[in-house]
């Protein structure tokens, strides 16, 4: 039969496992989230249930007492293997991550992260930003964001959203017409992509002469250029799609066209079918991420 076991509170025990790890009163309570006078009163009233002292309490210091020192080992063994077992009970969570350029990350990715959290707080999303393509095959990264390029073989993608270029500027500059841009300076990015959605390309679409086109200041960094643009330092040719947020909240304007009309975005994975963490960062990537937030001119 049975019989029931006859042991002082649990919250007395946990004092005095800490207290005695640490030797201080104080760094126990530090750790336990109480006062240094509820580890005192804990660890008195376990003494006091065992008829025991189990510290030498001396000026700014704590020893342990023979009795102390037989205990300490019991509960300290105890709640590790407590810990242990909890921990392997805990549903494990898991990690995807995706790899894209840096200015897709913060612009698209990252503003749509706290949508993915609320749904799917079971899964660890990871944001690789780089300009330089990650090794899918070779598992640097689950998922990958990529402008056009050769996909590569073991490899399969599906197109997220269609890029395209117009002229933005900010609202201070009061462009109404092509032929304002006689009387602005042309800010220019260099593009690391194949297809360049440059000022000479747009000119070219619009049937715009007469344009200072190799004149102007010159950004390695969309970023940088964008911000360029929304203090008033000019217009730019930029990625209607990146510059999103800005145009929506009416710092940057698409003053006229014509759309430059780029390639796609790709969703890239391995070929072999997605664990189900997987699919369902795929699916926030197609239902957030290359959801329309506005209507582009």
């Amino acid at each position: 039969m049975f019989k029931p076991r006859r042991l002082p509170p649990l919250a007395a025990l946990r004092a005095f496992e800490a207290a005695a790890r640490h030797l201080s009163f104080r760094a126990a309570a530090s750790e336990l989230a109480v006062t240094p006078t509820a580890i005192s009163h804990q660890i008195r009233l376990l003494e006091a249930t065992l008829g025991l002292p189990l510290f030498v309490r001396r000026t700014r210091q704590v020893a342990l007492t023979e009795a102390g020192q037989r205990l300490f080992p019991a509960l300290r063994d105890g709640f590790d293997g407590f810990a242990r077992v909890i921990g392997e009970l805990k549903p494990k969570r898991q990690s995807v991550t995706v790899s894209a350029t840096t200015q897709f990350t913060s612009r698209r990715l990252l503003p749509a992260v706290p949508a993915f959290n609320r749904q799917h707080p079971e899964i660890d999303l990871r944001l690789n930003a780089s300009e330089t393509p990650v090794d899918i095959a070779a598992g640097a990264a689950d998922i990958a964001v990529r402008y056009g390029g050769e996909i590569g073989a073991g490899l399969r993608s599906e197109p997220l959203l269609a890029e395209r270029f117009g002229v933005l500027c900010s609202p201070m500059l009061g462009l109404t017409a092509p032929e304002d841009l006689n009387s602005v300076p042309l800010l220019h990015t260099d593009w690391l992509r194949d297809v360049t959605p440059d000022w000479r390309r747009w000119a070219k679409l619009a049937g715009v002469t007469g344009l200072k086109l190799d004149q102007g200041a010159r950004f390695t960094n969309g970023d940088h250029a964008i911000q360029a643009a929304i203090a008033g330092q000019g217009a730019i040719v930029a990625s209607l799609i990146l510059a999103e947020e800005e145009i929506r909240a009416g710092l940057l304007v698409q003053p006229f066209g014509p759309v430059i009309e780029g390639i796609y975005y790709q969703l890239v994975t391995r070929t072999q079918p997605p664990s189900r963490e997987v699919e369902a960062v795929l699916t926030w990537l197609r239902e957030e991420v290359a959801r329309p937030r506005r209507s582009a001119r």
